[in-house]
């Protein structure tokens, strides 16, 4: 599984709310750069996180969803 670069890790895991586990999460989707991020769709993102664990956690949790969304704008922050 690809990841994060450290520099891109670190700007993640600087977001309220942001913690290794959504890192991984994103991880295990696929996705490994801010770049990849930074187009994608917070809803989009928990649902699809909520089907690969076999679980409604993911889709219905509000914190979830904030966390999701809060890493998407500081990829896009972070994008030149």
């Amino acid at each position: 599984m690809d990841r994060f670069s450290k520099a891109e890790r670190a700007v993640l895991l600087a977001v309220k709310g942001v913690g290794p586990t959504v890192v991984q999460r994103l991880e295990e989707l696929g996705i490994n750069t801010l770049a990849q991020l930074a187009v994608l769709d917070a809803q989009a993102l928990t649902q699809q996180a909520s089907a690969m664990l076999g679980s409604t956690c993911w889709r219905n949790s509000p914190q979830a969803r904030a966390a999701m969304a809060a890493a998407i704008e500081a990829a896009r922050a972070a994008q030149p």
